[in-house]
């Protein structure tokens, strides 16, 4: 019972750090954590907080740990953003401590490269000198360590993860910052799972830091732009509501499912389906059909919004979401294609992840 009582005593804390906090919070803060992690999730539309059970739950909702019974459970994940300008990777490890609790670690990173500098492209006389344009990378990374386990309840388990965020723009700016996250599922009989994920529980926070010469400062004070300053960035909480089902179809080994989340974000109005003044609700939904452990389809919506067109009238879309699934014994190949906006949008994105379940080697005692 204890850490039902850590779980909920966290979850109290919130309203606090909204009073505290909400007046010095940008909306997006550290928005590249929010994303996801994993094909097969993004093939559900990112609903998977109830229901997942791997590597991958060192994010999604580091809870499901617990479901990895393997000694080594190793994810990756690359996908290309814009024509592959932003590219986005992520890697984790999972390890089965015990019967009831498990451990995991990953890395995210988000970067674009090759960005380039024209601070100095008119130099001190006034003329154009390409040869003083530059490069440089904008990259932000988190680093996460989880660790879960199973309560005395049958089914339920609770989980948390620490992370680090590194953000560097170029040689101009960078932030470190700490949060953390605390996840709880529960597996009602066979076919029901449901989960809470609190992500940022206690606020993450980021303290930035700038270093600009003078000549890029010169640069901004005449182009009318504000010099940056030190100063510190706080991520609101994020609370995500899941409930997932799973049935079987006849006998033959196949299978058919589905889950839906609804995110809680705490940073003020979003343009999603419902929101407040303080509030915002995001739900989002996915369903699959599969055999045994080889394949699996899947489909999924998510970011339900609302559009303007050019004559100021408006329409809700939706970004849509297609996966496929393939595994053979410890090897799970994952495949999604989405797109980043609505419907009507032209550009697409394909995400590949891998996933690799190794039993503990054979020499490991000796």
């Amino acid at each position: 019972m204890i850490y039902i009582r850590f779980f909920v005593s966290i979850l109290m804390l919130v309203p606090l750090f909204l009073c505290a906090q909400n007046s010095v919070a940008p909306k997006y803060s550290n928005e590249f954590l929010s994303l996801g992690v994993g094909a097969e999730a993004f093939g559900m539309g990112n609903a998977v907080v109830a229901g997942t059970d791997n590597v991958n739950s060192i994010y999604w909702n580091p809870a499901g740990l617990t479901n990895c019974n393997k000694w080594l459970e190793v994810s990756f994940m690359h996908s290309e953003y814009f024509a592959g300008i932003a590219k986005y990777d992520f890697l984790g490890f999972s390890h089965a401590i015990d019967e009831k609790s498990a451990f995991g670690f990953a890395a995210i990173r988000f970067g674009v490269d090759d960005i380039p500098n024209t601070t100095q492209l008119i130099d001190n006389n006034g003329r154009i000198n390409y040869d003083n344009v530059s490069s440089f990378t904008a990259g932000d990374y988190a680093f996460l360590t989880s660790y879960a386990r199973k309560l005395k309840v049958p089914g339920m388990s609770l989980g948390g993860t620490m992370k680090v965020v590194y953000r560097k723009v170029g040689d101009f700016a960078k932030s470190w910052g700490f949060g953390l996250d605390a996840g709880w599922q529960y597996q009602l009989k066979k076919n029901w799972k449901f989960g809470v994920m609190a992500r940022d529980v206690t606020s993450t926070f980021n303290a930035w830091v700038f270093d600009l010469n003078e000549e890029t400062k010169n640069v901004f004070l005449s182009t009318g732009n504000e010099l940056p300053e030190n100063g510190l960035e706080l991520t609101l909480p994020r609370i995500i509501l899941a409930t997932a089902g799973k049935f079987d179809i006849g006998s033959k080994g196949l299978f058919g499912g589905g889950e839906i989340d609804v995110d809680v974000t705490t940073d003020g109005k979003r343009n999603v389906l419902l929101k407040t003044g303080a509030l915002s609700f995001d739900p989002h939904a996915g369903l699959y059909v599969g055999f045994k452990d080889f394949v699996k389809l899947r489909a999924g919506i998510s970011s339900i919004q609302e559009f303007t067109n050019m004559d100021e009238t408006k329409y809700w879309g939706f970004q849509p979401n297609l996966g496929l699934g393939l595994g053979f014994k410890g090897f799970s190949l994952d495949y999604a294609f989405t797109r980043l906006g609505d419907a009507s949008a032209n550009y697409y994105t394909h995400i590949f992840s891998i996933r690799l379940r190794l039993d503990k080697p054979q020499n490991a005692n000796k």
